[in-house]
């Protein structure tokens, strides 16, 4: 049967299982990465999903006829990627994993020591292109397999970047979704000063309660109705890999993550004066303002964690934010750390002394229509005629698809990099002006051919 190489995407390996994704499949990623990276050793990460076992013995299995050397770090969370790729020395870190796919998903995501993400353009579709090249004779030496845990070291780095004596027994609720936060979670939060509600921590990729995307609001029922039932402060929920996190504050909303960006960077602009923050295309207007206001420095990157990654190096900027909630950290390589943001955004509250709704409330001042999906037949062609369409602007950038600013409202469009779909996003000064040019704007795309998802 042949290899479906569409899973192939820009940032990672996706795909189902076991159609799509497979033993062959992992076996045929694993030559083709000693063809077209070369590395003498590797690490092998996964989360609780059912089918990672097979795809890491399927990786395993070539690795070692190869020569490679294998670390296989067993069941970690994505951040736990970032922080052995950060402070080991093996030339690839491998992440068996579909975040918040349904349970039928897998996929892989590869970094380098950094971490450094392998992506489409730094040479993930180089493996792609190298699978129809097939299998490579054995080495003469065969490689070695040892397993290790980082959790240790992990929780020992995580817990040095915030100041646990700050805190304040607030009321904490979390719904790990029975992804990995239900081991990452329980290794940090012990012994913290917090009255702590856990909920659906086994780790389970069956996700048997809800799957693991906060994104959906009907995934967040339970957390909501817990945190209500308690009167609890604050509800912390992950997704699959827990490399994501989202606050519900204490009225049951689901906290915007360009909120949370902007709490964050107050956050470090109190600790770090006049530093640079990152946030992403797609984040409010509250961020940049806010920065401002502080006297802070911002700058607004393209979408993804390769990119903000990229510009985290290039710039040395303390801390970025996606609306997306992924958020980056100068002192943790660079990249996400779900379990520090909750960690952090908990110091924040315990510092504060206030309510979180009431710290939402105060920025959250700009009417979003949260982001709306679309499946287009041709996408690029969409994206052209809306620019077009809006040639009348105060201003357009093309930072990442397009971004159109008129005075009291601006949107952007884009094609998303994970999925086959084009993203919308509206943002105005009334929620009235935002009704009507979110209106517009759909009813635009749909007359072009898109349907809405």
């Amino acid at each position: 049967m042949a290899l479906d190489l569409s899973i192939f995407k820009d940032y990672d390996v996706r795909g189902t299982y076991p159609n799509q994704i497979n033993a062959e499949m992992a076996r045929a990623i694993a030559y083709a990465v000693v063809r077209t990276l070369h590395p003498k050793t590797v690490c092998i990460c996964r989360d609780m999903r059912f089918s990672g076992e097979e795809l890491r013995d399927g990786l395993t299995e070539i690795f070692l006829s190869q020569g490679i050397d294998v670390y296989d770090a067993g069941l970690v969370g994505t951040e736990m990627q970032y922080f052995i790729a950060g402070t080991r020395d093996y030339d690839l870190v491998f992440q068996i994993s579909a975040s918040h796919n349904p349970p039928q998903y897998n996929g892989i995501k590869l970094v380098k020591k950094g971490p450094i993400a392998v992506t489409s353009d730094s040479g993930l579709y180089d493996v792609r292109d190298a699978i129809a090249k097939g299998p490579l004779p054995d080495a003469k030496t065969r490689g070695t397999r040892t397993e290790i845990d980082v959790t240790t070291e992990w929780k020992k780095k995580v817990l040095s970047l915030v100041n646990v004596t700050d805190f304040s027994p607030l009321s904490v609720v979390v719904d790990a979704g029975n992804g990995m936060a239900g081991k990452l979670v329980p290794a940090v939060f012990s012994g913290l000063p917090f009255t702590l509600t856990t909920m659906f921590m086994d780790l389970d990729g069956h996700f048997p309660n809800h799957i693991p995307n906060p994104l959906i609001p009907e995934n967040n029922a339970f957390l909501i109705s817990k945190l209500k039932e308690l009167h609890a402060d604050v509800g912390i929920t992950f997704d699959g890999d827990a490399d994501r996190m989202f606050l519900i504050d204490d009225k049951g909303r689901l906290v915007p993550g360009t909120i949370t960006t902007a709490l964050l960077a107050r956050y470090f602009l109190s600790i770090h004066p006049g530093e640079l923050i990152l946030y992403n295309a797609i984040c409010g207007r509250v961020v940049p303002e806010l920065v401002k206001k502080l006297g802070g420095n911002s700058k607004r990157v393209r979408v993804g964690h390769s990119y903000i990654k990229t510009y985290m190096r290039e710039t040395g900027a303390v801390f970025a934010g996606e609306h997306s909630g992924h958020y980056y950290y100068r002192d943790f390589f660079n990249a996400e750390s779900g379990v520090l943001t909750a960690l952090l955004m908990l110091a924040l509250l315990s510092h504060e002394k206030r309510k979180l709704s009431e710290l939402v409330d105060e920025l959250d001042t700009y009417p979003a229509s949260g982001e709306i999906n679309f499946v287009v037949s041709d996408i690029p062609l969409v994206v052209d005629k809306i620019k077009i369409a809006h040639l009348d602007a105060d201003s357009i950038d093309e930072l990442d698809g397009v971004s159109v600013w008129y005075k009291t409202y601006w949107f952007n469009i884009r094609p998303s990099k994970t999925e086959p779909l084009l993203r919308l996003n509206v943002e105005a000064d009334t929620k009235e002006i935002l009704d009507i040019k979110t209106n517009e704007l759909v009813s635009t795309i749909e007359q072009l051919g898109g349907k809405r998802k």
